[in-house]
């Protein structure tokens, strides 16, 4: 049996055993975990004035898109550094200099010298425990492997990876079964060099498996449909992993759509297995559990509405109107265009156990039929499900042209802090200072070798009031990613029972952890 079949049959055994398991250990903890949805109002401060120097996302039509971020530890302190993207501008490189639950403040460090990057991802890819960067650009792009000092040495030639010459725009990764090595996901946008070009130009997107320590040929992805954003997740939780890609439709104009694609035998999904084709300006993806079934939900951000999706477990539901989670025109000035999306991503501001959702936004430059000051958006999660807009009040609904983005605690406070990337303005950087906040938990994931932040893991975490799922990916957002401790809002709750899903679906006991802490698991040598 390989290690795919047996990820899969561990996760069925563990499907069913679950509804038992989420009921006793509720009733256990029900006693010293008392329900309880918090009220506070989230509140930011603006700390953009700390960092260094004044970093913007310049370029002209070939930089309209892009413009990420990457946080990320890479100097072992604990603390999230940031990798931003310049466009034409230089790529920049700040460290975190902040003291746990003081202000945030960074300094400037020595950023390999990449003009014409669009995004990066962070990712351990040669499996020494240090963090690495994917440098995603308007040109080759770039494997930084870092030092563990916040230096970094160029692989890309090293790795066998070939750079290219693309309009790349979008990236995921995982860790396929028997490999040391993660395999790759690369979304290239249009081809800037065909005469006929921009519109019905979309380039090709590529897949790179390892073959050993360095990476075979690249395998083609086609069609493909001008992607803004990709990611490999296991959203049926029968362990294996699918690839969805979100398209621009101002690009693909007629024939493209949204798409799912299997790795293992790789093709795209069929539509009659419960993948309805969809057709929008796909910028960004988010992934979340938001019902407590243990499946993600999925937001895909576009011009107009953003479209949140339930998951069926076949597929995916548009949710109803009244979620209030499309966010499809400006909540304030008078502006009435719609809006464009961008970097979207999921978490728990004030930690009441309930994950809150912030969308990057901002006219690709001067669309006339799209609103101009279009302010981000800081959607809070309410018991029912809804969702109300709380961005003016809590202090971030800037009108800049954002693009990508980080909802991370950069302060090491159980807070999580927001930083935002604008094209031509200035990189926002904003700390949580919410009042009455609730309980938090920060969870790390190591293994020995390989894949040593256990991608693909879920992490499982219950108290009295219910179960939240949290699946570790490389990927999504919009251009835009971080990899650090994942965060649970706990609400009152001074305990909860945590467990992981290892990736080949190997499960750990139910174990409780004391509230508002950073606890590490670290999975035995030789285990997959």
């Amino acid at each position: 049996m390989s290690n795919l079949d047996r990820a899969r049959q561990n996760r069925r055994a563990l499907k069913r055993k679950r509804n038992d398991e989420l009921a006793f250990g509720a009733c256990i903890l029900a006693a010293a975990i008392a329900p309880h949805a918090l009220a506070a109002q989230p509140t930011f401060l603006d700390r953009a004035q700390e960092l260094p120097f004044q970093h913007d996302y310049d370029g002209g039509w070939e930089h309209f898109v892009g413009g990420g971020v990457a946080l990320f530890d890479c100097n072992g302190d604990d603390f999230l550094d940031l990798f931003a993207a310049g466009g034409s501008n230089p790529a920049s490189l700040f460290v975190n200099s902040s003291e746990r639950g003081g202000p945030i403040s960074y300094s400037l460090a020595d950023a390999p010298p990449l003009v014409g990057a669009t995004g990066a991802y962070p990712i351990d890819i040669n499996g020494d425990d240090l963090l690495d960067l994917f440098v995603l650009r308007n040109g080759p792009n770039a494997v930084l492997l870092g030092r563990g000092d916040c230096s970094f040495d160029d692989a890309t030639d090293a790795l066998g990876i070939r750079p290219g010459n693309a309009w790349t725009t979008a990236f995921a990764a995982t860790w396929e079964p028997d490999q040391d090595r993660p395999t790759l996901a690369i979304g290239n946008y249009v081809d800037a060099s065909d005469p006929n070009g921009p519109f019905g130009t979309c380039d090709t997107n590529w897949l790179l498996r390892p073959d050993g320590e360095r990476y075979a040929e690249p395998i083609a992805l086609e069609p493909g449909y001008c992607p803004l954003s990709m990611l490999i997740s296991d959203w049926r939780r029968d362990g294996e992993p699918l690839l969805r890609i979100s398209n621009d439709r101002q690009y693909y104009v007629r024939d493209g759509y949204e798409q799912m694609w299997s790795l293992d035998p790789l093709r795209e999904w069929p539509t009659d297995d419960g993948w309805d084709k969809m057709q929008l300006w796909g910028m960004g993806i988010a992934s979340a559990d938001l019902t407590g079934d243990g499946k993600p939900e999925v937001m895909l951000t576009s011009m107009g509405d953003q479209m949140l999706m339930t998951n069926t477990g076949q597929g995916f539901a548009v949710v109803p109107f009244t979620t209030g989670t499309f966010a499809q025109r400006p909540h304030t000035g008078d502006d009435g265009r719609p809006s464009t999306g961008w970097h979207a991503e999921f978490g728990d501001i004030d930690n009441d156990g309930l994950a809150d959702l912030f969308i990057a936004k901002g006219n690709v430059d001067q669309m006339p039929t799209m609103a101009i000051h279009d302010p981000n958006n800081l959607l809070m999660q309410q018991p029912d499900g809804t969702f109300i807009e709380r961005a003016s009040e809590a202090g971030v609904a800037t009108t800049e042209r954002s693009r990508g983005g980080g909802l991370v605690d950069l302060n090491n406070d159980g807070l999580l802090d927001i930083v935002v990337v604008n094209r031509r303005a200035p990189l926002e950087v904003w700390q949580n200072a919410t009042i009455d906040a609730g309980n938090w938990l920060h969870v790390n994931l190591r293994q020995a070798t390989g894949n040593t932040r256990a991608i693909g893991a879920i992490i499982e975490l219950r108290t009295g009031t219910g179960l939240q799922t949290r699946e570790l990916t490389i990927g999504g957002g919009h251009a835009s990613g971080s990899l650090g401790p994942i965060h649970f809002g706990l609400a009152d709750a001074e305990q909860a029972e945590l467990r992981v899903v290892w990736p080949d679906g190997v499960a750990t006991d139910w174990n409780i952890v004391e509230a508002n802490q950073t606890v590490t698991i670290m999975r035995e040598a030789g285990a997959n």
